[in-house]
């Protein structure tokens, strides 16, 4: 669960994710994710759906979804890249879009594409189970299950590789596995529950 105060600020989260409030509050459903007809579009193509509510007002919200865990991140200027459905809500102030992310989009039946969340501010993603942010170096490249990829930060490159996972070395995965590689520098945040996914065996 997560307690937002609010002093007459408003706060943009996934429509639903509300589940009570004290104070006085007005609330408005946002077309596409806040950002217009061409938001709205763009989402329709790609498969990358979000549907957002804004809510304004004085006093507290409380904000969950199915019981997840809430992390919160803190943006100065840089991006966050979110899938759809881990993404509660951010500070109004705070820009969502939607960016390129070619196979990895793919491998989750999410499309090309994920959304962004840029800005100064903080916005809460969800997960299945107590994340870990785990730091990539140029020095030190990372490997993550496409199921258990939450979100990332910073300057990094991302692209599919094939290998063997955990499932597969047990004999419970079938046919090829493919992980996600990170290089570059910047934050990975990963769950310890893997969702079904398309690219994770293939």
């Amino acid at each position: 669960m997560l307690a937002v105060d609010m002093t007459g600020d408003a706060v943009k989260a996934k429509n639903g994710a509300m589940v009570a409030y004290d104070g006085e509050m007005t609330f408005k459903k946002r077309t596409g994710g806040g950002e217009g007809l061409r938001g709205m579009v763009t989402r329709r193509l790609t498969g990358e759906q979000m549907e957002v509510m804004e809510v304004k007002g004085r006093g507290t919200c409380y904000f969950a979804d199915r019981a997840s865990e809430i992390n919160l991140v803190s943006l100065h200027g840089e991006k966050l890249y979110v899938e759809a459905s881990n993404l509660l809500c951010t500070d109004s102030a705070l820009r969502t879009g939607t960016t390129f992310t070619g196979l990895r989009g793919a491998s989750q039946g999410n499309g090309l594409f994920t959304t962004s969340v840029e800005g100064t501010g903080q916005a809460a993603i969800l997960s299945d189970g107590t994340a870990i942010v785990l730091r990539v170096t140029p020095q030190t490249p990372l490997q993550v299950d496409p199921g258990a990829y939450i979100a990332h930060t910073g300057n990094l490159k991302q692209h599919f590789q094939s290998g063997v996972n955990f499932r597969t070395f047990i004999g419970e995965g079938s046919g090829e596995a493919f992980q996600i590689r990170f290089e570059g520098d910047g934050l990975v945040y990963v769950q310890p529950s893997e969702r079904n996914t398309i690219g994770g065996d293939v």
